[in-house]
């Protein structure tokens, strides 16, 4: 089982915040953050090229560690560490997301249940963000909060477990006990006031 980057992902957002993302992402790392999930998907593939390449540059300078979402081809072009891919993502997915990137690329899969965590866990994912954990209007449509237990239970497939899915500070213990490797964060980071002290809060808080 391959170590994460980082117990805290931070998961891009450029919606609902004046400043740039790539501004938001520089003050996350100023933070101590150390592993970034480049999102915003519902950008044209150039204009996500373009973000993306903002992004990644603050993040190498850090010397931090860049997962892009579901895009091989980008996560190739703008020289990142790993790629996210979507539910469902098989054996065949994730070996031309290796061929693609190379042996060293840490491959993530999105799963929704202990289940879907098996099932990624036997297709050769690296680790796997679960959602929700608790309530949150960004993962609408997924069914009921898995909770503490939910972690639980995924984390028997022997996979790393990201905790995804309204993921406060106070939240970080219980999803610590339960097993989980790290926590997805992305609103709570993106739109906050001072995004580089809410970045330590979490740190801290893994910590603890």
């Amino acid at each position: 089982m391959r170590p994460l980057p980082s117990r805290l992902l931070a998961v891009t957002d450029r919606h609902g915040q004046s400043r740039p993302l790539a501004d938001t992402v520089q003050a996350v790392l100023d933070g101590g953050a150390r592993w970034v999930w480049f999102r915003d998907r519902d950008l044209d593939p150039e204009a996500r090229r373009q973000l993306g390449t903002d992004v990644a540059a603050r993040t190498r300078a850090a010397g931090a560690f860049l997962t892009v979402g579901g895009d091989v081809a980008l996560a190739r072009a703008l020289g990142a560490d790993g790629v996210h891919l979507g539910g469902g993502s098989g054996p065949e997915a994730i070996a031309a997301a290796r061929e693609v990137l190379g042996p060293g690329a840490l491959i993530g899969v999105s799963v929704h249940t202990p289940a879907e965590a098996e099932i990624a866990a036997a297709a050769g994912a690296d680790y796997v963000t679960l959602s929700p954990i608790y309530p949150t209007a960004s993962k609408p449509g997924y069914g009921p909060a898995l909770g503490p237990e939910g972690i639980a239970a995924s984390r028997r497939t022997g996979l790393p477990v990201v905790a995804l899915g309204g993921i406060t500070v106070d939240r970080i213990p219980a999803c610590r006990d339960a097993g989980a490797a790290g926590a997805a964060v992305m609103g709570g980071l993106m739109r906050a006031a001072d995004p580089a002290a809410v970045a330590r809060a979490f740190l801290a808080a893994w910590a603890g």
